[in-house]
């Protein structure tokens, strides 16, 4: 009988390419990008206390609440997949005495969440994770924004997303409000959802947020946060509003934007987007200037934001933004004894930079052109009988059907210059 056949892990995906390679440039635009607002990068790890995330992100939020992986090691301590990287980025920083002075940085890789699997959301997923420390006002808020609009310039899909942006004040003045947001709901619980209802003792600004419509009905005569905003906060945001004028960036105000998370102030602020479906938020941070404090470091300004890869990745694919590279040179031996020649020239071509692939196996020349052609190169470089004698090696052009034979000491040259003409 045979045995049943293993299977990934539901809502954990296997990447083959051409997707893989999409992924790949992605990062590298990324890093490009950040490289030149001066952020450099940071490693984590994927294990954290599970502390850590119960302090920084918040014990009655749905992340801490319902959708960590959490188990405990061989000593008995609770540990956590992370679900994030704010919270680690911020540990590292206190743990390693790197906030004496400002710091600009970025985090990337796997985070986890339980989660139901959808498109756009796994419980595997990725992120690029970008924070700042050590500076107050609305100038760094405004450099993060721009961070992300210039990389959705560069993608070619600014245009298929909305920046939504609010102010939440500082905690006290959300406490405030927050009591006056529960005195007002307490009075309409029959027309709120389960959910709702819940939050209403847990987490009370998430309802603000919520896609029941007949919760957003009952909203519409709730007390409003900018009434509990002092002029510091207000002050704030008009500054942030000003600078993202002054450099074009179009944003909307959402004044029930408050995001999942226990840690933020001042500053939230979401680019959503209309072509993914249910999954419209594609990046989301803001400031947290009490998060260092509240995990044991010194008061320390920060903010930042996280790049949800797959879902903006999803997003470019409908530009047709990334596309495969295929190797240049597809190289073929049609007897074994002639990958002798073949493999150093190879070597040599690699050297100078050609991407070659090759091969291996010795098939009729003809089904190996035909492979040539479906892999996308540009040219089959062959040694056969005749080439192996003369120390040489005939070039198709597959996409004209030239062929010329050329001694094999002048062929990485040769290739250099026909390559570089149809770049």
């Amino acid at each position: 009988m045979a045995k049943a056949q293993i299977q990934s892990l539901r809502g954990m995906n296997d990447v083959f390419p051409p997707e893989a390679s999409h992924l790949q440039q992605l990062h590298d635009l990324i890093h490009a990008v950040l490289a030149r607002y001066a952020y450099r990068p940071l490693q984590l790890p994927l294990l954290e206390q599970t502390g850590l995330f119960k302090r920084a992100v918040g014990e009655e939020t749905d992340v801490v609440s319902k959708e960590m992986y959490t188990f405990c090691d061989r000593n008995d301590e609770s540990i956590t997949l992370r679900p994030e990287a704010t919270a680690g980025v911020v540990r590292a920083m206190i743990q390693h005495g790197k906030l004496q002075q400002p710091q600009r940085v970025y985090a990337e890789g796997p985070m986890f969440r339980y989660e139901r699997p959808q498109k756009g959301r796994s419980r595997q997923f990725s992120q690029v994770s970008v924070e700042a420390f050590g500076m107050a006002g609305a100038a760094l808020d405004a450099e993060l924004i721009a961070i992300c609009a210039d990389l959705f310039r560069r993608l070619g899909v600014l245009d298929l997303l909305t920046l939504e942006l609010n102010t939440i004040g500082l905690a006290e003045e959300r406490h405030a409000f927050q009591q006056a947001l529960v005195a007002y709901l307490q009075n309409h619980l029959d027309a709120l959802d389960d959910d709702s209802r819940r939050r209403l003792t847990t987490n009370p600004l998430r309802i603000l947020d919520s896609k029941n419509a007949g919760v957003q009905a009952v909203l519409g005569g709730a007390p409003a946060l900018d009434d509990y905003l002092g002029a510091d906060s207000r002050a704030h945001f008009a500054r942030l509003t000003g600078l993202l004028d002054a450099q074009g960036i179009a944003w909307r105000r959402n004044p029930r934007l408050v995001r999942g998370l226990d840690y933020y102030c001042h500053t939230v602020f979401e680019w959503t987007t209309d072509a993914l479906g249910a999954q419209g938020t594609v990046t989301a941070g803001g400031r947290y200037d009490g998060l260092v404090e509240q995990l044991g470091g010194k008061p320390t300004p920060a903010a930042g934001f996280a790049f949800g890869i797959e879902r903006i990745l999803l997003l470019a694919q409908t530009r047709d933004t990334f596309r495969d590279t295929p190797p240049a040179v597809y190289a073929i031996a049609t007897d074994d004894a002639h990958f002798a020649s073949l493999l150093p020239l190879v070597q040599r071509l690699r050297d100078a930079d050609i991407a070659v692939l090759v091969q291996t196996q010795v098939q009729a020349l003809k089904n190996q052109l035909r492979k040539a052609d479906q892999e996308g190169a540009h040219y089959a470089l062959i040694i056969g009988d005749d080439e192996a004698a003369n120390q040489s090696a005939s070039l198709k052009n597959l996409r004209d059907g030239n062929q010329e034979r050329l001694p094999l000491a002048e062929i990485p040259a040769y290739l250099q210059e026909r390559l570089k003409e149809t770049a």
